[in-house]
């Protein structure tokens, strides 16, 4: 095996190596999702149509309140969030990111209790 003599190349193989030894693996999306954040979004994006908490008065009658979504039988988090990542023509195009898409699900999914 012929050794690498440029030290320039030992150095960028160095930080290559420290790099990859020490780095995280990542799906794209946070592993445990954020259902505070997701509640926090929720107020900001979604409150002015759906009931996004239990102590909101106020939402349009045509749409469900999150409890009723969080509530169906075929209720799923992952689904829901992927959802939320495409434009649909009866909600506004919220341009969610994958992580707040997962924790606005989350806030959605603890409410199945």
């Amino acid at each position: 095996m012929r050794r690498v003599s440029n030290p320039l190349l030992q150095y960028v193989f160095a930080i290559l190596f420290v790099g990859v030894a020490f780095a995280e693996p990542t799906t794209g999306v946070d592993p445990k999702p954020n259902a505070k954040n997701g509640e926090r979004l929720a107020l900001q994006w979604c409150a002015s149509c759906h009931l996004v908490t239990p102590t909101q008065r106020q939402a349009s009658a045509a749409v469900p309140s999150f409890a009723e979504i969080a509530k169906r039988s075929r209720f799923n988090a992952a689904q829901l969030a992927l959802f939320l990542l495409n434009p649909h023509p009866v909600m506004p195009n919220l341009a969610l990111t994958r992580r707040e898409a997962a924790d606005l699900a989350a806030y959605i999914a603890q409410m199945r209790k």
